[in-house]
């Protein structure tokens, strides 16, 4: 097929690989607009930008999608289909109406379940069971259109949002190789959503990273593994912002919203009379660091309360 591709991610770069590898053509990529980032405001390039170049594509920028000037070269590219994957805009209905095939969507859930920009993270701070990936057809509503292909996977113990993340990269990549080609072949019968069965997946916001001393230790621990690398899971410790990183399930809890030591452990009370035993932690200004070294400059003689004011 002859393709336009639309992404930014790291979460794309698998797709955009395998389109090339199967041998369609790539008659552009699309990525959001190099930005500064960091202290230093340096200009990075999106990973789909150096995916593209590292595979000699054509690239472009526009701030704005439904610029004319965009629209006007996208009709006269005329791709077959044009494939999206975390690209960061609203996609008009003047460019949806181009392509023969739609445009195809790579989604990071079982749809019709955690629609929006986080559904990984959502998934797993919800303490879901299963996930997967979704190729579907865009329409004009939020992750709306009707569903192509599915690929299921457990989510195990172990997984946070980064490594659930690359492993669904990787399955999506397939799904999308495999939904291009059952189109091209009339092998595929699209299937609206139920849109009573719906949930959402909002984009994530620093204070979703706030915890909650009264959810349980499980609920905590899944929303700890959820939030990675951002916002994390922070509270307020001594008046100061109190990143915990990594924890486990803790044997004999304190009471909720306190913090004690345990010889050279921390455990901290939640909800339901469960907690947590703290193993890397980080407060505001310092390095994160295991729990006992944690300990050694930060001295606890007794029980401390959690989440209080910040200063």
């Amino acid at each position: 097929m002859n393709l336009v591709f639309m992404g930014t991610p790291a979460f794309a770069v698998p797709t955009l690989d395998r389109i090339v590898q199967a041998g369609h053509g790539v008659a552009a990529v699309y990525t959001q607009p190099d930005r500064p980032k960091g202290r230093g405001q340096q200009v990075i390039f999106s990973p789909v930008k150096e995916a593209a170049l590292r595979l000699g594509l054509r690239v472009e920028q526009p701030e704005r999608v439904r610029r004319p000037e965009v629209v006007e070269h996208l009709r006269e590219v005329k791709p077959d289909a044009i494939v999206v994957v975390g690209y960061g805009q609203i996609i008009p209905q003047s460019i949806i109406d181009i392509p023969e095939f739609g445009i195809i969507n790579v989604h990071g859930s079982l749809l019709p379940k955690y629609r929006g920009a986080a559904p990984i993270q959502w998934a797993i701070a919800n303490g879901e069971a299963t996930t997967g990936v979704t190729t579907m057809r865009i329409d004009a509503g939020l992750d709306t259109g009707d569903m192509l292909l599915k690929w299921e996977t457990a989510i195990r113990d172990d997984d946070d949002a980064l490594s659930l993340g690359a492993r669904l990269a990787e399955a999506g990549a397939d799904l999308l190789v495999e939904t291009l080609a059952g189109l091209a072949a009339g092998g595929i019968n699209a299937e609206p959503q139920d849109n009573a069965q719906a949930t959402l997946a909002p984009i994530l916001k620093k204070e979703d990273g706030l915890i909650d001393w009264n959810r349980t230790a499980r609920d905590i621990l899944n929303r700890m593994r959820g939030f990675v690398p951002w916002p994390g899971t922070y509270t307020a410790f001594r008046g100061r912002r109190f990143h915990i990183w990594r924890a486990r399930v803790a044997a004999e809890p304190p009471p909720r919203a306190v913090l004690e030591k345990r010889g050279r452990t921390l455990v901290a009370g939640c909800g339901g009379s469960t907690g947590i035993e703290l193993l890397e932690v980080q407060l505001e200004g310092r390095k994160r660091m295991d729990a006992a070294s944690f300990l050694n400059g930060n001295p606890i003689t007794s029980a401390e309360p959690l989440g209080e004011q910040f200063s």
